[in-house]
């Protein structure tokens, strides 16, 4: 990255941890150089994971850009933190999506022992965890398995959610933003989102700091169709207070012991 005038990758660089996108085509006005030139930088940035190049320019990095089997083993306290707050909600005897994630992977320890729960999942490594329970019933929502995913959002997947009537249905999410509101970086798994959506009645994201105020490229809903946001002990203020102001109710998490 060292072709890249400092100047210009710390502007670009400063917008990015703020969580903005920027635009190729108005980078190369605001410093005189060509938009070919503009691209190289950008290039060089997602090579280093600075950024997420997409058509035009290029989006903050979220951490639910690596796939899933990297992701269950981060942050695993951080993850439980806000399983606990998300596991108070369910009430006995309701019937309870985990959409493929690595942080609703840590809900199934936390349910309620002996409540009657019926778990509905897409996820492999969620009906893994919850077939380990037998207090627990398991509905397993099949097709192609996305091994990104880790579990699957095809046209299979979507028939068979929206057959259903989710009490809680936990959702996962690459990005959440005040502005572009919840996404995803895999289209195939945002229409699945769009499709679980619909079928729950109460609609909850656990999200870890590192995915507050980011973009993934394919939205999936505005923030306020999400009825809990469930962020942690220490996220930052300004973006729980823009998130908040979305008409969602933010919950935050204790800190892990």
């Amino acid at each position: 990255m060292s072709d890249i005038p400092i100047a210009r990758r710390d502007v670009i660089l400063h917008r990015l941890d703020r969580g903005l996108p920027v635009v190729a085509a108005d980078l190369a006005l605001e410093f005189g150089v060509s938009e070919a030139a503009i691209r190289r930088d950008l290039r060089a940035l997602a090579a280093e994971g600075r950024c997420r190049r997409v058509y035009g320019g290029a989006l903050p990095t979220s951490p639910a850009s690596a796939p899933m089997v990297v992701r269950v083993d981060e942050a695993r306290e951080r993850k439980q933190a806000l399983a606990r707050v998300g596991a108070s909600l369910v009430q006995p005897g309701q019937l309870v999506f985990l959409d493929s994630g690595s942080t609703n992977l840590a809900v199934v320890p936390c349910l309620p022992a002996g409540s009657g729960i019926t778990v509905a999942t897409n996820s492999i490594a969620i009906a893994a965890e919850v077939a380990r329970r037998e207090d627990l019933q398991l509905l397993m929502v099949g097709g192609f398995v996305d091994r990104h995913v880790g579990g699957s959002v095809d046209a299979a997947a979507i028939a068979m959610v929206s057959s259903l009537n989710v009490d809680h249905c936990f959702m996962g999410a690459c990005a959440v933003s005040s502005v572009t509101g919840v996404s995803a970086f895999s289209m195939a798994d945002a229409l699945f989102k769009k499709a679980l959506a619909l079928a729950g009645h109460h609609t909850v994201i656990l999200a870890t700091s590192e995915k507050l105020e980011t973009r993934a490229p394919y939205r999936i809903c505005a923030v306020g169709e999400i009825d809990h946001l469930v962020v942690e002990h220490d996220a930052p203020d300004e973006p729980v207070r823009l998130l908040a102001q979305c008409e969602t109710t933010v919950l935050r998490a204790a800190a892990p012991p």
